[in-house]
């Protein structure tokens, strides 16, 4: 026990900063977020393949600005200032959703929401990498995603409560959206003091061939592993959507999201920290086995319990990948490319996501809402083969 406190007492003080910035945009984010799909498919009468091509290319956008943010930050040596303006558009288009009428000017308001997420992304993780030491990366990674999630599930639990405050209206919760990401670019602007010289060597251009070259195999097996995952977890929107099918009260389904960012929340560290100790490899496998049976659950759900056991065990998946991801990028990438290997990894999980997305909205609409699932289970039953065979990453 004082072993795991003395970690958290290394952790530090920016990566607590970063992480209370990221929980009050995912507060913000994801009160919108876990209502928007029901928004479309109710109010607007938006079709699922529609909702999934949405949310596909939003998530995609996001991670595909990531490649071009770290990029850049790595060339200037600075990430605070790319940060701010990430979080700064992620504010703004807050109100747009309020003002949608349509299912075009949600995709704006989304895309521009993600675009800022896509841009501060890249940043904020080389920021966590530059100020903390190698021996406690994963921690620091675990805990600010940590951080992050429990923003995530406070986001839908105010949802559901304002939803049923005001009778479901959808456009009132998102006015109310607006105020904690204000507070969270706020935070960010006074609250964090970046390290004066966070890359030593000579900067030169990222993209050059001879410094692209310098990305070692390790790091594009990583790579690798981040675009397979993606393509087998696709856009959240669904595990909202299958709830719509188990005749949950409206108002309540955000509970769903709230559910699974909890899961995420609790384990995130835990299992950041173990990744400092046992393999990071053992510890994905292990993760993709967790989605499967979640995909399972999913699939064959009938009833609101069966529901809840898939949620929570994807949120457990989420808390075993996510943080132990972006460390194997950390620890597999020279420290003046970081911006520019986190670039690369989101690069091709946008692309993933965005397939992914597109392919499960096309088989919800086609197969039924069990098929998606049961796509995700394959895709990760193959991962899992390949995986096997190579035993070391």
């Amino acid at each position: 026990m004082f072993k795991r406190f003395s970690t958290l007492g290394r952790i530090p003080a920016g990566v607590w900063v970063l992480g209370g910035v990221s929980m009050l945009m995912d507060i913000s984010s994801e009160m919108i977020h876990s209502l928007l799909p029901l928004f479309m498919a109710t109010t607007l009468g938006t079709s699922v393949v529609i909702i999934g091509l949405i949310e596909g290319l939003a998530e995609a956008t996001a991670l595909m600005v990531k490649v071009f943010s770290g990029m850049f930050s790595d060339y200037i040596g600075k990430r605070k200032g790319l940060a701010l303006l990430g979080y700064g558009m992620g504010a703004l288009s807050k109100p747009l959703f309020a003002l949608a009428s349509t299912s075009s000017l949600v995709f704006g308001a989304r895309l521009m929401d993600r675009l800022g997420k896509g841009i501060r992304g890249a940043p904020r993780d080389a920021l966590v990498a530059d100020v903390t030491p190698a021996e406690i990366r994963g921690a620091a990674f675990g805990l600010r995603q940590s951080l992050d999630t429990i923003g995530a599930f406070l986001g839908p639990l105010l949802a559901v409560a304002l939803m049923l405050l005001w009778n479901d209206n959808f456009q009132a919760v998102f006015w109310i959206a607006v105020i904690p990401g204000v507070l969270a670019v706020a935070l960010l602007f006074f609250g964090l003091h970046e390290p004066k010289t966070p890359i030593t060597h000579k900067r030169t251009n990222p993209i050059r061939r001879e410094n692209l070259k310098r990305l070692s195999r390790a790091y594009w097996w990583v790579v690798t592993l981040g675009f397979v995952f993606t393509l087998a977890r696709f856009s959240e929107a669904f595990l909202v959507l299958r709830a719509q099918q188990m005749e949950i009260p409206l108002a309540a389904i955000p509970l769903v999201m709230v559910a699974m960012n909890l899961v995420y929340a609790v384990t995130a560290y835990p299992f950041g920290k173990l990744s400092d100790r046992i393999s990071h490899s053992r510890l994905l496998q292990l993760g993709l086995v967790v989605l499967i049976l979640a995909d399972m659950a999913l699939a064959l759900s009938q009833h609101w319990s069966t529901l809840l056991l898939g949620v929570a065990l994807w949120g457990v998946h989420m808390g075993m990948t996510q943080g132990l991801l972006a460390t194997m990028v950390a620890d597999t990438a020279p420290a003046e490319l970081r911006g520019t290997a986190f670039g690369m990894f989101n690069l091709l999980s946008g692309v993933a996501l965005l397939l992914a997305s597109l392919g499960a909205g096309v088989l919800w609409e086609t197969h039924g809402a069990a098929s998606t699932f049961w796509a995700g289970a394959i895709i990760c039953v193959l991962a899992l083969v390949v995986m096997r065979l190579r035993r070391t990453v």
